[in-house]
């Protein structure tokens, strides 16, 4: 990278040398196309929603997936947005690349316009051209654009030729034909969904930065390039996809009925071009974050610009910069620093980060000080960095930098005690590499001042095993279109929801019976399948509240037809009844349907209580708790939620408390049906992660006279509730526990629940005293009586075995070796524990005045090892080294001072073979 070169900004709305801002840019191309029709539509969560595919958000086009298989309909055809990406881990992964290019990001924003069957190739074409050139708009000067079309190519075994239609458009523009140039093959210029589904050609815009930004000196040190050179000095600012085909599961292509566009702008891309420079990072999106970050490292930006090679300077400056913003995000949308899973790869950014902060002599904490410059920045775009959670985002990363500065710490004595062998690992490198945060060319630096050998080969392989594995986990299964019935029925049916107000309807049609084959006109008695309903009150599970179970009926009542075992959304609006059938169903029957009116009360009591719980955490613990996920079952509800710390045992009898004297409280719990915009303005909580129509969301309300707001709980939600909160009867919290970090899970019972949850405590108790011959008040104190009773049976039984192993020391000590004049004791000994082992190792010390004493015993299935050398004899003989040595033969790991080591192993069986190997092994070091 060539330092800050500058070009001549653009003329932009018609005013010479008028440079646009990123927030202006971003700005301008959302009122753009919300002026050609398109719904401006908010950007989705970096975490992507209900795809197993994805491990995060990478692409504009993600929260639009389901649209574009035919899986969801929106009130709207066309859509616009700002959406945040990560591209970090899995498939696709900058982050070695970060810092060290123009225009590599881990964190980064994608401008797209979006057709859902409505407008194709003509109108996104001429959209592109208008916005980008136009003086009203981007005013970017043609002369330094290039367009590029798909060139042809085999797909599937389909000869596919130049999108000649595309290139027609482009001439339309005005666009000279010499600067429009078809692009053949597959990797740059067709877009797939994946093996099956929509597919179809792309068109590109490509900007000439001129040589300046050439990675190669073209038109510099070098002959000069012409388009479509990919030597850096081109640069695609925008990618137009047409969704033109449907590729089947034998590859063959059939055009879609309705084809879509999907368009990507990088916004940080666009920025450099408007502001004249050649870096993504020279631009007032990424600056001010490097001028932060100097002054937090108490370096000299302007200085610090002119270095590179990764030793500090300008790379270092915009590492910091760049894994702000994206830590900043990620843990905004709820992602936390863990060791799997996306917390892993945040944890990786983070201390990325971090080890680019020490490069510039930094060694307090300080990312999340950017975090809080990240806010100012970029808050107004996104205002989820303005809730007051915000600022437990800011504690918990200051902590996670608090702790991988330990980390840090802890890897350098690691990897100074295994420098002392001739050899490393390459597994055991990768693991300091991987669990300490040390980076390679540190330990490259390390090992060989240390003349120390290290299998970087097997580090390779362990690196690319652990990618593997990362892959192997987020790999998901591939979302499939829709079955085409359930298509082709959604175009025309929605199902009548109505279990918000009941258990049973009757006449209601069956619309469409789904077989393991395909659409069937019947289902006959014992044949399982997939019936829609016109109308149904069974509830389809969503929303972390499982499905209803119960049967259809003829419309009497007296004959059951078919038991349903659940209900899910096959595609938005439409639900499946998963049925065996007890008589034969056909298409166009009428049907009576009951839910299992027990099991649906015990769900909803669950359901409300989770609302009062979140309620609770959120006003006990503080307002950064947010929901992570959540069960609503007949026998249970679970709440998954972000806080840093274990709930103490009286926080939770607290919130207990709380939920409960709301519970007695009584209120009707108020539903209302509103849009997005006003529910959310309305102070209802939304969780970002999740996916809410932009119109028709529910809100669930749990009103509460006492507070100033006059109300407890205020929730969109879809699930269904108790009418009033007292219908709960009374929630128990039964646990507590952390299932990642940053993320803890409480459990409760409520209702009938709650009290078979009681009985069967109040049976153990009675249970417990009969066995202690007690009455039930008495239980505590007597199990304590018996605690204090075994803790000093436990006492003197250790202070016995002590006294039988020291009983051992003469007779250990008559079995002294001498090697080259060296007293060695080397002894199995049985029925002591690990300090009786040192007492013993200590006494024969002692006793032999110089010499070396090395002891062993089985431990719980496993060898405990202790070694010992006399103060004279530590240069000569190293007890570190030696009981390094006997691990090894044991399948363990240990290490020590020179006088005094320890260490563990697994082969118990071989023991006594290691330890005579000790005189040898003295032998070699005399």
């Amino acid at each position: 990278m060539r330092g800050r070169e500058k070009a001549r900004a653009p003329a932009v709305g018609g005013e010479e040398n008028q440079v646009l801002s990123g927030n202006e840019i971003r700005e301008m191309f959302l009122r753009f196309f919300e002026g050609k029709g398109h719904k401006r539509v908010r950007s989705s969560s970096l975490v992507p929603h209900g795809d197993p595919t994805l491990l995060f958000t990478n692409a504009g086009m993600n929260q639009f997936k389901d649209v574009f298989l035919g899986l969801e309909k929106r009130s709207y055809s066309r859509a616009t947005t700002a959406q945040k990406c990560v591209r970090a881990g899995g498939k696709h992964n900058d982050l070695e690349n970060v810092g060290f290019t123009k225009r590599h990001h881990t964190f980064f924003e994608m401008l797209g316009n979006f057709s859902f069957g409505d407008y194709f190739k003509k109108e996104a074409i001429a959209f592109a051209w208008e916005l980008v050139t136009s003086p009203e708009w981007f005013g970017i000067d043609k002369n330094k654009l290039y367009v590029t079309v798909f060139g042809g190519a085999q797909v599937s075994g389909n000869h596919l030729g130049v999108d000649e239609e595309a290139k027609g458009f482009w001439l339309e523009q005005r666009v000279p034909a010499d600067r429009i140039v078809a692009i053949p093959g597959l990797k740059e210029n067709f877009w797939a969904m994946g093996d099956t589904g929509p597919c179809g050609p792309c068109s590109e815009i490509h900007y000439d930065m001129g040589p300046a930004a050439s990675d190669l000196g073209h038109g510099l040190t070098a002959p000069e390039c012409k388009f479509p050179c990919d030597c850096g000095r081109f640069v695609e600012i925008w990618n137009l996809v047409f969704m033109q085909y449907n590729r089947d599961e034998s590859g063959k292509l059939a055009p879609l009925p309705k084809p879509c566009v999907d368009t990507g702008m990088g916004l940080e891309r666009t920025a450099a071009v408007l502001q004249g420079v050649i870096s993504n990072y020279d631009t007032d999106l990424f600056v001010p974050l490097m001028e932060r970050a100097a002054e937090l490292c108490g370096v000299d930006f302007q200085q610090e610009e002119k270095l590179e090679e990764g030793k500090g300077g300008a790379a270092s400056l915009r590492v910091i910069a760049d894994h702000a913003r994206a830590t900043t995000f990620l843990m905004t949308d709820g992602v936390l620093p863990s060791n799997e899973g996306r917390g892993y790869v945040l944890r990786k950014i983070i201390r990325r980060a971090i080890r680019h902060g020490r490069l510039l002599g930094v060694s307090e904490p300080f990312l999340f000080k950017m975090a809080s410059d990240v806010r100012g920045l970029m808050g107004d775009a996104y205002p989820e960095l303005c809730e007051p959670a915000f600022e437990h985002i800011l504690v918990l990363l200051a902590a996670e930098e608090t702790r991988f500065g330990r980390t840090l710490d802890a890897g350098l004595k690691m990897l100074d005690a295994l420098l002392r062998h001739p050899r490393l690992d390459g597994d055991v490198v990768f693991r300091i590499y991987d669990t300490y945060g040390l980076p390679r060319d540190f330990i490259e630096d390390a090992a060989r001042d240390a003349q120390v050998a290290v299998d970087w080969e097997g580090f390779d392989r362990a690196m690319h095993e652990q990618r593997a594995r990362a892959r192997a986990s987020w790999k998901g299964g591939a979302k499939e279109a829709a079955n085409p019935a359930y298509a082709r029925l959604a175009e025309t049916l929605r199902t009548e929801p109505g279990f918000y107000s009941g258990t049973a309807a009757k006449d209601c049609r069956i619309e469409a019976i789904i077989s393991k084959s395909g659409p069937v006109k019947e289902l006959k008695a014992g044949e399982s399948g997939e019936v829609v309903l016109d109308r149904t009150v069974i509830y389809a599970e969503s929303g972390g509240q499982v499905a209803d179970t119960g049967a259809f009926y003829d419309n009497s009542g007296a004959q059951e037809l078919a038991a349903v075992t659940g209900a899910f959304y096959p595609v938005a609006g439409l639900i499946a009844h998963r049925v065996v059938a007890t008589e034969t169903l056909r298409v166009g029957d009428r049907v009576a349907v009951v839910a299992d009116a027990e099991r649906r009360a015990r769900i909803i009591r669950n359901h409300t209580g989770t609302h009062l719980v979140h309620a609770a955490l959120r006003n006990i613990l503080g307002i950064h708790v947010k929901q992570s996920g959540s069960l609503n079952a007949p026998d249970r509800l679970r709440f998954d939620f972000s806080h840093f710390a274990h709930v103490g045992a009286e926080e939770l009898v607290d919130i207990e408390q709380q939920v409960n004297d709301e519970i007695r409280l009584n209120t009707q719990v108020e539903t209302s049906v509103t849009s997005l915009e006003e529910a959310l303005n309305s102070g209802a909580l939304a969780f970002f992660g999740d996916k809410y129509p932009e119109s028709n969301v529910r809100v669930v309300t749990i009103p509460d006279p006492r507070s100033p707001r006059g109300l407890y709980s205020k929730e969109l939600c879809g699930g269904t509730h108790v009418e009033r909160v007292g219908d709960i009867g009374v929630l128990k919290i039964v646990g507590e526990e952390s299932v990642a970090a940053g993320v803890r899970r409480i459990e409760a019972v409520t209702g009938i629940g709650a009290l078979e949850h009681y009985q069967r405590r109040a049976q153990t108790l009675r249970q417990l005293a009969s066995q202690l011959n007690v009455g039930e008040d008495a239980v505590l104190a007597q199990v304590e009586k018996l605690f204090e009773t075994v803790k000093q049976l436990e006492k003197d039984l250790e202070a016995q075995k002590r006294k039988g192993a020291l009983g051992q020391l003469d007779e250990l000590a008559a079995r002294v070796q001498l090697i080259k004049g060296i007293k060695v004791i080397a002894e199995e000994v049985q029925n002591v524990d690990r300090e009786g082992l040192r007492q013993l190792v200590d006494s024969l010390r002692q006793k032999l005045g110089s010499g070396v004493v090395a002891l062993g015993t089985p431990e719980n299935g496993k060898v405990a090892l202790i070694a010992g050398v006399t103060k004279d004899l530590t240069v000569k003989i190293h007890a570190g080294k030696l009981i390094g040595a006997l691990a090894e033969k044991l399948g363990g790991k240990g290490g020590g001072r020179p006088d005094l080591a320890e260490a563990g192993g697994k082969d118990t069986a071989g023991l006594k073979r290691a330890l005579q190997t000790v005189p040898s092994l003295i032998e070699t070091w005399l």
